[in-house]
């Protein structure tokens, strides 16, 4: 005999998030893993640009990030190869030379303490959106976790390799997890590595969803505080980590190289 069919949402929400609590563990995975992991699943999910696009993350010690080797693609990074650098990019450990256009990752750890991983890319989709100079649309259940989480940089300001484009792009994302870059990209930000590594892979839907729908016809806006209540719920700490998890997977499957040891997801 069912006994929560007269439930209210809140109530059957909470028993959800508890029951994730119990469900799902956190992860063994290393930061440098998890790094190189989100590279791959990046590169599988349509972000591959050649040599274009910077993914990195806090280091243990305060002003320090990991990220890739410039001259590397997405496809091609691992635990081992990837760089520690400090603020002014310089190399503390590995070898190679980081992107200079990590620049801008700086300016941002430093503006905000709560984001501890970074993705930026050219991806097809946000790319082509940001040719328009059309904020990003979310209007779409799978990519609530972007809504009223996405600024929107309308001027280009150049390559970003300056100090000036740092501040720029820092102070245009202000509080939000993401930003669609006008000519450029899409950027998106996290608490951890899984959670930047789904918003990811989520703007550039969100974006291919927007072109489709644009094609068609005129996007209807979602309900706001249903949008808003989608956001929160899609975007829990175990529910990124079970996302992850998944494409984590999916890309060990598909590159085993990328990581030395063997782990459980």
């Amino acid at each position: 005999m069912a006994n929560t069919l007269h439930d209210p949402k809140n109530v059957l929400i909470d028993r959800a998030e508890r029951q994730m609590d119990d469900h799902f563990a956190d992860s063994d995975l290393t930061t440098r893993q998890k790094l190189a992991l989100t590279c791959r699943i990046a590169y599988d999910g349509g972000h591959d640009s050649g040599l274009a696009g910077q993914i990195s993350a806090r280091g243990q010690r305060p002003g320090t990030y990991y990220t890739q080797r410039l001259g590397l693609g997405f496809d091609e990074i691992t635990e081992d190869n990837l760089l520690l650098v400090d603020e002014d990019l310089q190399v503390l450990e590995g070898e190679g030379m980081p992107n200079p256009a990590n620049r801008f990752h700086t300016w941002i750890y430093r503006a905000r303490p709560d984001v501890h991983c970074i993705v930026h890319t050219h991806a097809l989709h946000t790319a082509a959106l940001a040719m328009l100079e059309v904020p990003l649309v979310v209007s779409q259940m799978d990519t609530t976790p972007l809504y009223d989480d996405c600024a929107f940089l309308r001027e280009w300001p150049g390559v970003p390799v300056g100090n000036e484009e740092g501040e720029i792009i820092s102070a245009a994302l202000g509080d939000k997890r993401a930003i669609l870059l006008a000519h450029h990209g899409q950027l998106v930000t996290g608490a951890t590595v899984e959670e930047a590594c789904n918003l990811a892979l989520l703007i550039e839907r969100a974006a291919r969803l927007q072109l489709l729908a644009m094609s068609a016809g005129t996007i209807q806006p979602l309900d706001p505080d249903r949008a808003r209540e989608a956001h929160d719920w899609t975007s829990t700490h175990r529910r990124n980590q079970a996302n992850f998890a998944y494409y984590a997977r999916k890309a060990l499957h598909n590159h085993p190289d990328c990581i030395t040891d063997k782990v459980n997801l």
